[in-house]
């Protein structure tokens, strides 16, 4: 009888499911890199991006949550021409002397199954937060080959209007329509 009490106590302690903690990844910096896009007077897309972006993701993937937290500096914008990054750093566009960071955070990442498909949170740009919600075009999650250690990946992609952020200086000749392309890679330290 005592045999069987133990083995029965063992099994159930088996049985019993075992829980993930939320795991905390930090954003690999150099995998990680908002990019953005508007019409410029009609005669192209112009794509910029920015060089320098901290912040976390924490995920629960057994609960299905997640948070992101996300920082950019805007005086890493890299429009590939070394006057055009200074020029919209001024005060009529990024404005980097009074606000030389952007951030977002999220407050509900949406998920279907296993994986994310929009992120809900708030942009901060020159002091201004407004609400915008990114559509996850892509998500994996898993061993870095390289690193061996849990990684996510991500894309991203939301439209927003530079004049909702104070910085709509030519518009409309110079899109106010700006698309948000993200790519993100976060390794758990």
């Amino acid at each position: 009888m005592k045999k069987t009490l133990v083995a029965g106590i063992f099994a159930s302690l088996i049985a019993i499911p075992v829980f993930a903690a939320p795991q905390t990844y930090v954003l690999d910096p150099t995998h990680s890199f908002p990019r953005f896009s508007y019409d410029h007077m009609g005669f192209s897309k112009q794509i910029l991006r920015f060089n320098k972006t901290t912040g976390t993701v924490v995920l629960d993937k057994q609960a299905k949550q997640a948070n992101v937290d996300v920082t950019i500096d805007m005086t890493s914008i890299d429009t590939g021409f070394d006057e055009f990054d200074t020029h919209i750093q001024g005060a009529d566009f990024l404005d980097t002397a009074q606000f030389p960071t952007a951030t977002f955070k999220s407050t509900k990442v949406n998920f279907e199954g296993d994986k994310p498909v929009s992120i809900d949170g708030d942009l901060t740009i020159k002091g201004i937060s407004k609400p915008v919600t990114l559509t996850v075009t892509s998500f994996l999650s898993g061993s870095h080959p390289m690193l061996k250690k849990d990684a996510i990946g991500a894309n991203a992609t939301a439209v927003i209007k530079r004049s909702d952020f104070n910085a709509g200086m030519f518009a409309p000749a110079v899109g106010d329509e700006v698309t948000l392309d993200i790519a993100l890679e976060a390794i758990v330290e």
